[in-house]
């Protein structure tokens, strides 16, 4: 098997993945890159494979390895994963390692996450009496806060929250328990778990 067969898949793999991903051809044996395919980390055919978890290859060991992630020099995350193509003898021949740079999805991922963010900012005095307000209020500063939706705060952000909201006064309003489940996505049931665990948090703090 010669580079020049598994150029293609490399070329294919590339220009699907651009301009977000680099793909690399090693040779096991020399310990070299083949090819390289939009060389995001500006290595070059010819210089060390440094395959580091793969230098152990045999016949009995694993085709495909990873995701994991890695680093850039310039700070960039990415995540690799690699492919061991195999001989008629069934050795390793050639090592295919594709690196996606994560930076354009975690920046999207933020963008989605502060769109998805309840609105916030009205002016105070006119919702002073409006818990409905209040609500809005505290949950969209919150996530805001941490930087997620909703949907991802764990069980320890909601109980904070519902601790929040509790000493705001909303959870003491009429039919406020359905709503308040509604803007944190959970059932009434849990939703009293939670409220359970705010009010013991709050009762065992001294301040």
């Amino acid at each position: 098997m010669k580079p020049e067969q598994l150029a293609p898949i490399g070329d294919a793999l590339a220009r699907l993945l651009s301009p977000h991903a680099e793909v690399v051809l090693h040779d096991p044996t020399t310990d070299e890159v083949v090819a390289i395919w939009n060389p995001l980390s500006g290595r070059e055919p010819g210089e060390p494979s440094l395959l580091g978890e793969l230098d152990e290859l045999s016949t009995s060991g694993p085709d495909v390895y990873g995701p994991h992630p890695k680093v850039l020099s310039d700070g960039r995350r990415l995540s690799s994963i690699s492919a061991v193509v195999r001989d008629d003898d069934g050795q390793p021949a050639y090592v295919f390692c594709v690196n996606v740079d994560r930076t354009a999805f975690e920046e999207a991922s933020r963008l989605l996450a502060a769109f998805a963010a309840p609105a916030a900012g009205q002016p105070r005095v006119l919702f002073e009496r409006d818990w409905l307000e209040t609500l809005n209020e505290n949950v969209a500063e919150y996530v805001r806060e941490r930087g997620v939706t909703v949907e991802r705060l764990s069980r320890e952000d909601r109980v904070e929250l519902l601790g929040r909201l509790d000493a705001a006064g909303v959870l003491s309003q009429r039919r406020s328990v359905p709503a308040v489940a509604r803007a944190l996505r959970i059932s009434r049931s849990a939703l009293y778990q939670h409220l359970g665990e705010a009010r013991k948090e709050s009762h065992a703090d001294p301040a």
